[in-house]
């Protein structure tokens, strides 16, 4: 029974896995956050299939430094207000103004999300320093 229930996690891991990472590369091309969805497939595609956990735990380091370089200083933290803030702003001129290329609300969207997905991972990012750095 255990087994029956490992192996049907595996293989939800691993669909959903696969899913972000179409999603991942289609947005690659278009706007949105890529990169962020083809890291996040190969993070499940890897709890799916453990051999692939070597080639994703050297970008999974990587990222946690970048995480933790991004609020090192207070003007890091306005920097990355600031784009955010740009993003959702640029989101809603692509998906009110026809006269920019490429307008609508599927590129304001896109827009819209990158800037939410900034915020959530400033966010995440200044928690896990500040916990880190309280001894939690």
């Amino acid at each position: 029974m255990a087994r029956s229930v490992e192996s049907i996690r595996r293989a939800v891991l691993g669909t959903l896995g696969a899913v972000l990472v179409v999603l991942g590369v289609a947005l690659l091309i278009l706007p949105g956050p890529g990169l962020l969805l083809v890291f996040a497939g190969m993070v499940l595609l890897a709890r799916a299939v453990p051999a692939l956990d070597r080639f994703v735990a050297p970008v999974r380091e990587q990222a946690m430094r970048a995480a933790e370089e991004s609020v090192s200083s207070p003007w890091r933290i306005a920097g990355s207000v600031l784009v955010g803030l740009f993003l959702i702003g640029a989101g809603f001129a692509w998906g009110l103004l026809p006269q920019v290329p490429f307008s609508g609300w599927g590129t304001g969207a896109s827009l819209i999300i990158s800037g939410v997905i900034l915020f959530a991972l400033l966010a995440w990012s200044h928690r896990r320093v500040h916990a880190a750095h309280s001894g939690r």
